[in-house]
């Protein structure tokens, strides 16, 4: 059992094309993805409407979710671009966070963990902890990245995220085959970022889960 809740596709800046993606996901053990491509408020309705049709590529041993990850999009427009994602159907919605290696506008990490539209507040870098306690507030996941450059401060997220005491999840990120995380490779990725051993199991095995029942 493992999940992935932050992966791309040819329909924005990965390799893979959908069906190829969960194919890989599922021999490496995952039964449930999320495919959140990059979305802006550009192309947001054509990326969710494709990624419908995606998930119907899973099936009885993977689930599929359609998502997006909302990427450089001013924080007063993080709103909107999620509501429409919704409306086309996009079940998952991460934001790309303030990551350290690239010049995210500062203030997209208050406006992602404030708006209970989000799901996922992917690699947030230098988060801070009344960030971290309106992520817990209003049930948005704080990614540990699997991703390289991005995950440079995953340590610093782990740490602020504990003493908020918001959840985590651990997301690859992936772009390309090799991005893809097995379980193994996850766990790392989780305790080399401080988690202990219970936070990491909640972070790969429950609260996955938890946040995606009934979707």
């Amino acid at each position: 059992m493992r999940a992935d809740l932050h992966m791309h596709t040819v329909y924005s800046d990965g390799e893979l094309v959908p069906a190829e993606l969960i194919r890989r996901a599922k021999v490496l053990g995952h039964d449930l993805i999320a495919i959140t491509d990059h979305v802006d408020a550009t192309n947001v309705e054509w990326v969710a409407e494709h990624l419908v049709r995606a998930a119907g590529l899973g099936d009885d041993e993977i689930r599929v979710l359609p998502g997006v990850e909302i990427t450089h999009v001013r924080p007063a427009r993080i709103a909107e671009v999620a509501k429409t994602a919704r409306r086309c159907g996009a079940a998952w919605i991460v934001v790309h966070g303030e990551t350290p290696v690239e010049p995210v506008e500062a203030g997209t990490n208050r406006a992602s963990v404030e708006n209970p539209d989000i799901d996922v507040l992917a690699h947030p870098g230098m988060l801070s902890v009344s960030e971290a306690e309106a992520a817990k507030e209003n049930g948005v996941l704080i990614e540990i990245s699997g991703r390289m450059g991005h995950n440079i401060a995953n340590g610093h997220v782990c740490s602020v995220a504990r003493e908020a005491k918001a959840d985590m999840v651990v997301d690859s990120d992936a772009h390309a085959p090799e991005d893809l995380m097995s379980e193994a490779r996850a766990r790392l990725v989780a305790r080399g970022a401080g988690l202990t051993e219970l936070e990491a199991e909640a972070a790969l095995r429950v609260n996955p889960y938890k946040y995606t029942a009934g979707l």
